[in-house]
């Protein structure tokens, strides 16, 4: 059969005209249709679409809020990790709360954390793993981590009101790994340094991760965080320091100084940058450590406690 040709037993079509189909008009039911509804024709626009949308937004319930968990906690320290929360704990590190992730497997060391928390009479929280995930930054915490309180800082001039004389100070310049941190806080309490210095920008903070580094040296040694190093030079001139920077393009040789007898304030920078421009003419001394290989730089923080070291030692003769 051809596209187009009635078929033979198909009844023909009653319609004579092209065109609207006759009969009653669909508008002509409005009567009915009103009756049901309750609208008057007159107050009834029925050239308007119903708006589903409009309706569903008026109807639809108020929003429930999406935080059900405190999302200030994200911006807070936290040691993440089932071994370093037991070494945190152990190690004592102020804390204030340890928090746990719901239905987490409790192994040996989640349960070891959880009753020196207890022990410690430390708040316990369970939350879902995606709090831990934003709490963490992401980082693969296990199940668990330990929110660390934040540091309590030292204002400079009473560090340098309360120092001994002569006095001896640390600044660090551009020193961004927490545990290089820890380690100069652990080396200046050992070679009885006054304080430490840190800027807030550019620079590690007193961290979990830096607590730790400095095996509970943090609680002892006075640290300042300084919104400028240069001031901090300024003010350390005031009382008397004379300071030196550490660098491996330094003017002098640390072996051939002899400013042990005075007061001092040592900054060191990083390994990779050294000293920043600023801070280098600051300095009223540049110095660098003699070494016998071809290494080219030593760890901040090494460089650091080999200074305090010749330093503590020249005094003690």
């Amino acid at each position: 059969m051809r596209p187009g040709k009635p078929r033979k037993d198909r009844p023909k079509s009653t319609v004579k005209s092209k065109g609207k189909p006759q009969g009653k008009p669909k508008v002509q039911t409005r009567d009915k249709d009103e009756k049901k509804s309750g609208y008057k024709g007159k107050d009834r626009d029925i050239s308007r679409k119903p708006n589903f949308r409009e309706e569903r937004r008026e109807n639809r319930r108020p929003d429930r809020p999406e935080k059900r968990f405190d999302r200030k906690q994200s911006a807070q320290d936290a040691v993440a990790g089932k071994n370093s929360v037991v070494e945190a704990l152990r190690a004592k590190i102020p804390a204030k709360e340890l928090v746990v992730a719901i239905k987490v497997e409790l192994d040996e060391k989640i349960s070891e954390a959880i009753r020196l928390a207890k022990n410690s009479d430390l708040p316990i929280k369970e939350l879902p793993r995606r709090a831990l995930d934003e709490l963490t930054g992401n980082a693969n915490h296990q199940g668990i981590a330990l929110v660390i309180k934040p540091f309590n800082y030292s204002e400079l001039d009473q560090i340098i009101a309360k120092a001994k004389k002569p006095m001896m100070l640390i600044g660090l310049d551009g020193i961004t790994d927490p545990h290089n941190l820890g380690a100069v806080v652990r080396s200046a309490a050992a070679f009885g340094a006054d304080g430490v210095v840190i800027p807030e920008r550019r620079n590690a903070a007193m961290t979990g991760s830096a607590w730790k580094a400095s095996a509970g040296a943090a609680a002892r040694m006075p640290i300042a965080q300084v919104t400028n190093l240069v001031r901090s030079i300024e003010d350390a001139k005031k009382a008397g320091c004379f300071v030196i920077g550490l660098d491996a393009e330094g003017d002098a040789e640390l072996s051939k100084m002899n400013l042990a007898s005075e007061s001092i304030y040592i900054i060191v920078g990083s390994e990779g940058k050294g000293l920043s421009r600023l801070v280098r003419e600051k300095c009223d001394l540049v110095v660098s450590i003699a070494m016998q290989s071809n290494v080219e730089s030593l760890n901040a923080s090494v460089a650091t406690a080999i200074t305090m070291h010749w330093v503590a030692t020249e005094r003690s003769k």
